[in-house]
């Protein structure tokens, strides 16, 4: 029997969550129109919509906090967190962001030109859209894998150089401002890259003149399967893969919110001193100072202690096993999920979990609604709602998973909870045929699966 580790800390403050009945869960649901991110957090027993910014900080990282500087201009938090992240990542330059995407906005303005194109592993909802907003189109370029959820390989986030190279070849190399690498890759299900990938990659787009820059939201996992899973790095520490990691890339937009351990911040990082220089003065104009970019004193200070913090080992490797176990539980009870299990979340494979619902009846969105009316467990929908419209065509952008993501929050949640949860969705399961299709009653014309309202098909 697989063993899993002990939870690495204590717990010294406790949340007394609310637990409404199913009647009450009914009608939450039921005015949110069935969009689980329109729920009231107060009506969510089990919250595992997201891990991004819902943290649990450390006492270290509590008693930084009270050494914030507030000040406008030149505050000596943010001197802390660049000598962290210059020392963790590598890079010669950062920017403070309020959060990823505030990171994301300003590399898209600065870089992407309109008829370009912007190759990557996989999608992101608020990363393409900042690509398209500026006028480039988003190509895909991770391995083929990727999109079918019951292939089990240890790094199925990996770019296709193949592709790569098509694209180079059908549009020059001058139409790629630069290639776009996430670790690990989200809506893939978590999958990490491995470093060979990173590594052929950065020879390709040095034999074409590319620039890379990574989407490094869930680096340190990433960097904890290459630990546990590629040849060669067993005895690396988290840390020095995570610098290795990132010596292959130009730049970095990363959300804190995620590996950085806090509940807000983020950063841009570059090599290039021009380029750092135009992000300085964006940032004034989208985020803030220089100097604190959207953040508070206080929660750059804690952002720098989570950096060192979520790479240490004993840290990364319950809350990456802690995740494997509730995937575990589901595989064994015959659940469809995507594999294998990622670093941050389970994903539901809506389609083989629903199979008499079309894709057009979204299903996610309605398996989600009802993971949360029968248990109080609130997931999120990431499939065709999520996915967007065609920018030029007005279509339904189709993806080929369908699922349901229950993302694991860090150092919030305990086993026992991890039970429960395991428990609500194999009961779902169990009577998957009394689930309906649903349909929009209200979509926004972008990222529509933040405001979205839907109804039951009749």
């Amino acid at each position: 029997m697989k063993q899993y580790p002990a939870e690495p800390y204590r717990i010294k403050v406790v949340e007394t969550p609310n637990m409404l009945n199913r009647e009450e869960r009914f009608e939450a649901i039921r005015a949110a129109g069935y969009n689980t991110f329109l729920l009231k957090s107060q009506d969510c027993y089990i919250d595992l919509l997201t891990d991004s910014g819902t943290n649990a900080m450390s006492d270290r990282q509590w008693a930084g906090m009270m050494t914030g500087d507030e000040a406008y201009a030149g505050s000596r938090n943010w001197e802390h967190l660049e000598a962290i992240i210059k020392e963790y990542f590598g890079f010669q330059y950062v920017v403070p962001t309020h959060q990823g995407r505030g990171a994301e906005n300003i590399l898209s303005k600065l870089l992407i030109q309109p008829g370009t194109y912007v190759p990557g592993n996989m999608y992101f909802t608020t990363t393409r859209y900042h690509q398209e907003a500026n006028g480039a189109t988003f190509r895909d370029i991770v391995v083929d894998e990727a999109h079918d959820p019951e292939i089990d390989l240890p790094f199925k986030g990996n770019i296709d150089l193949d592709k790569l190279q098509s694209l180079v070849d059908e549009a020059g190399a001058d139409k790629i401002p630069y290639v776009c690498l996430a670790v690990t890759v989200n809506l893939a299900g978590g999958q990490p890259v491995a470093m060979a990938n990173m590594r052929a990659v950065r020879a390709l787009c040095d034999k074409h003149g590319l620039k890379i820059f990574y989407d490094a939201t869930r680096c340190i996992e990433n960097a904890y399967f290459i630990k546990m899973r590629e040849e060669g790095y067993a005895d690396k520490s988290v840390r020095e893969i995570v610098r290795e990691m990132f010596s292959y890339a130009d730049g970095a937009t990363m959300s804190g919110k995620k590996d950085g351990l806090v509940n807000m911040g983020g950063f841009l990082a570059v090599n290039d001193e021009g380029l750092y220089q135009r992000a300085r003065e964006m940032v004034v104009v989208f985020e803030g100072m220089p100097s604190y970019g959207g953040m508070s004193g206080r929660d750059m200070e804690a952002f720098a202690i989570g950096i060192r913090e979520s790479c240490q080992f004993e840290y990364i490797q319950h809350r990456v096993e802690q995740v494997a176990y509730l995937g575990d539980k589901l595989i064994a009870a015959g659940v469809p999920v995507v594999k294998p299990i990622g670093g941050h979340a389970v994903f539901l494979d809506a389609r083989q979990f629903l199979p008499h619902l079309t894709q057009d009846k979204l299903p996610a969105q309605s398996l989600a609604a009802h993971l949360y009316m029968e248990s109080g467990v609130r997931s999120m929908e990431r499939g065709i709602v999520s996915a967007g419209r065609d920018k030029v065509t007005g279509a339904n952008h189709s993806p080929k998973l369908e699922t349901v993501r229950l993302t694991i929050p860090r150092r919030v949640y305990t086993y026992a909870h991890m039970d429960i949860a395991a428990d609500a969705v194999i009961k779902l399961y169990e009577n998957k045929e009394s689930i309906r299709g649903l349909r929009f009653v209200y979509e926004p014309p972008m990222l529509r699966f933040f405001n979205a309202r839907f109804e039951y098909y009749d």
